[in-house]
């Protein structure tokens, strides 16, 4: 790589950041000043719809942006690398969503108070994500095993995912982090104080309910990240695309997570499709390793067909989920 393309690189990224700080201080600033605002299903799906557009509109500017003149395919499949890399994030989140869910709940967090919470959690998942995809980076660059690394992990995640029953979440209140947390941070007795993270209590600044609940959201994305970021190494070691990929994913979070809270029996099946997908991807990362041991010619799979394989997984996962949600929802209607 040359200084030229160094320096290329290096605009992409500061202006991917600027867009990307705008974009934020919009959707999370400007539309997010009525703390007390719930968000409803119709109004986090036509933001949602926003986030994919926008996601999608960034694949073209790819597509047309990123070519060289030695490699007419490059745009085409700089593209597919940042698609597959989204779709991957973007399920994975899904599936995350749940566990967001989950917490709300124990904590027992009403809809009006959980729009500040995400907020802040997907400021928090910006930084840190970025963190770890620059990490990830230099190691794939200086170590290339790392990938085979990444890739048993992933089929080990698939497993352990594929396995696991959705009547065996554990009370975050038993968690070694909310136990770590309450050890070193006061916190306040009663409610979670009308959408603050610290009060005055007896002369002295303790934590609220709300900022043990903020932590433990930002510990499940951080666990979230190490499944999700190996996985997009699968698809491309490019760490533009990683990064943009992963950020697209992360913006659409916090309307993703009031469309889905309302239609959650649409994704029953999904956390067998993404274990599905993660066990793929973790074969394709170590499939060169595997070509080697056996002594035969590298299998490629080339970035097409991951893509094709991620897009039907998902939606033949939600294909499956159909009937258990019209039921659901007939039931509904008939018990009105």
């Amino acid at each position: 790589m040359n200084i030229q393309d160094i320096n290329k690189e290096v605009l992409l990224f500061l202006v991917f950041n600027v867009i990307i700080i705008f974009m934020l201080i919009i959707d999370l600033g400007l539309l997010s000043k009525n703390k007390h605002h719930t968000i409803g299903v119709k109004e986090a799906g036509y933001r949602t719809l926003v986030w994919v557009s926008i996601s999608l509109l960034f694949a073209s500017f790819i597509y047309f942006y990123d070519t060289d003149p030695g490699d007419p395919n490059r745009g085409e499949t700089k593209t597919m690398e940042f698609l597959a890399g989204y779709l991957l994030e973007y399920s994975l989140s899904i599936d995350n969503l749940f566990v967001f869910i989950m917490i709300f709940q124990k904590f027992k967090v009403t809809p009006s108070f959980q729009p500040e919470i995400l907020k802040w959690g997907i400021i928090g998942a910006v930084g840190l994500r970025a963190i770890m995809i620059l990490m990830g980076a230099a190691l794939v660059a200086k170590f290339y095993w790392i990938l085979y690394v990444f890739g048993f992990f992933l089929i080990y995640t698939a497993y352990k995912m594929f396995a696991h029953k959705e009547d065996e979440f554990s009370d975050p209140h038993d968690s070694a982090i909310f136990r770590f947390v309450k050890k070193i941070i006061p916190v306040a007795h009663g409610e979670h104080h009308e959408h603050k993270f610290f009060v005055v209590e007896h002369g002295k600044r303790v934590a609220t309910g709300l900022l043990i609940v903020l932590i433990m959201i930002e510990a499940s994305d951080v666990m979230f990240a190490l499944d999700s970021i190996p996985a997009v190494f699968s698809v491309t070691q490019d760490p533009f695309i990683v990064y943009t990929s992963n950020i697209f994913a992360i913006l659409g979070l916090r309307s993703l997570f009031f469309m889905i809270s309302g239609i959650m029996d649409l994704f029953k099946h999904l956390k067998t499709g993404v274990s599905i997908i993660l066990a793929f991807v973790g074969v394709k990362m170590i499939l060169p390793l595997l070509c080697e041991l056996i002594n035969i010619e590298k299998i490629h799979i080339p970035i097409g067909i991951s893509l094709s394989a991620i897009i039907s997984i998902l939606a033949t996962s939600v294909l499956f989920s159909l009937p258990d949600y019209h039921r659901k929802k007939h039931a509904h209607r008939k018990a009105k």
